[in-house]
């Protein structure tokens, strides 16, 4: 087979908010070869990420995503890694390049598992699609009230686990914050996991982070994710020394695997959390899954949007039965809510796996998502570079 055509839809809520919920608009990826079809997600801003895929070659090493993709051969997973080696080197300085293709690169293994019959996780040799325990992602409310609220109502929608992440939390003072981590504690009950993402709200500020380690601790905070930047290695490795019963969680800013690794061998995180919208696709993910093991660290998928991309960020960990919890969109928007007509529902044991049926097993509703489909035109001195697709 070869890739006839990749397609983008750039999908948006009516309004879109300040609020750090990326559910609020999506850019779903269409990959066509061989008279078969599969679906993918880029875990980023949709304009940037469809302009570097039909944008005009600045020189030899940046170049379009098109150019590497579109007419490649598409036989096997050996076909999808020379692809993205390929995208690697001749956008090497088109900076939005791993996201754009990270999209592609699901779809492409979807369509694999679809022309083969096969799940996704299958063909990365995993031999079975193990139980994971799922939590629900969600951000602190405006006011502790709030936070406690949210964190009842998860309980009560069933959930053995919850994590909350950015909101007011690192703009005020420690105490502040504190009242937040309680009243979590509080709502979802002693018994369950409980987590916390300060979204890299201190940058490189270890101080500032090591003032919330009681609050933290007391509240039996299973990780706290994200408080520096993604790159912040030295930061890292300086706060985990000071926390030794909080573990450090990060990841999802990562876009490349070396940036992960760098992570664990150098941030010393206890949970790494890998977007496979960010990272390049479902290949590098496995592989930092399979670094992650080796390293007694603990994978983590990240993913707050959409049930096709909960399903593709399942696939790399799929079969490691000690890698357990594993993150869920608990209140999405409408918009990430119609992707899949047939979304991951949790089994009478609270739990999720990644699906048996082939590629990524989701079946995207393009019926449901015409509403939310944004008309977009991409010109360069009058010549039409992209418009939007038919999505049925």
């Amino acid at each position: 087979m070869r890739i006839e055509a990749v397609d983008f839809f750039y999908l948006s809520m009516p309004e879109v908010t300040t609020d750090a919920d990326g559910s609020q608009d999506a850019l779903l990826v269409r990959v066509a070869a061989g008279g078969h079809v599969g679906w993918g997600e880029c875990e980023a801003a949709p304009l940037p990420s469809i302009a570097a895929f039909v944008c005009p070659m600045s020189h030899g090493a940046c170049r379009p995503v098109s150019a590497s993709v579109l007419g490649a051969r598409l036989d096997g997973p050996a076909d999808i890694a020379a692809i993205s080696a390929r995208v690697a080197r001749d956008s090497m300085d088109l900076l939005q390049a791993a996201h754009t293709l990270s999209g592609i690169e699901m779809a492409m293994w979807d369509l694999l598992g679809r022309q083969r019959a096969e799940p996704v996780w299958r063909m990365l040799g995993h031999r079975q699609s193990a139980p994971k325990i799922p939590y629900a992602s969600l951000l602190f409310g405006d006011t502790a009230q709030e936070t406690l609220a949210r964190a009842r109502s998860a309980r009560a929608d069933g959930f053995a686990a919850a994590k909350f992440g950015w909101g007011p939390i690192g703009t005020g003072h420690p105490a502040m914050d504190a009242e937040h981590f309680v009243a979590a504690r509080e709502g979802i009950g002693r018994d369950a996991h409980l987590m916390v993402d300060l979204g890299q709200i201190f940058d490189e500020d270890v101080e500032a982070c090591a003032a919330r380690l009681p609050a933290l601790d007391a509240a039996g905070v299973y990780w706290l994710e994200e408080p520096f930047a993604g790159h912040a290695y030295e930061a890292y490795a300086a706060l985990a020394a000071r926390s030794p019963r909080v573990g450090l969680a990060g990841g999802e800013a990562a876009h490349t695997v070396a940036m992960a690794r760098h992570l664990m061998d150098f941030g010393e995180v206890r949970f790494i959390q890998i977007d496979c919208g960010r990272i390049g696709g479902i290949g590098p993910a496995y592989a930092v899954a399979r670094l992650a093991q080796a390293r007694g660290v603990t994978y983590v998928n990240h993913t707050f949007t959409t049930h096709l991309a909960l399903s593709a960020s399942l696939q790399p960990f799929a079969g490691i039965l000690d890698d357990r919890i594993c993150e869920y969109p608990a209140a999405p928007r409408p918009l990430a809510a119609a992707v899949a007509a047939n979304p991951l529902h949790r089994d009478d044991n609270g739990e999720i796996r990644a699906p048996e049926a082939p590629g990524l097993g989701i079946d995207v509703d393009t019926a449901a998502l015409a509403p939310y489909l944004v008309d977009t035109e991409i010109r360069v001195g009058g010549r039409l570079l992209y418009s939007t697709p038919a999505l049925e």
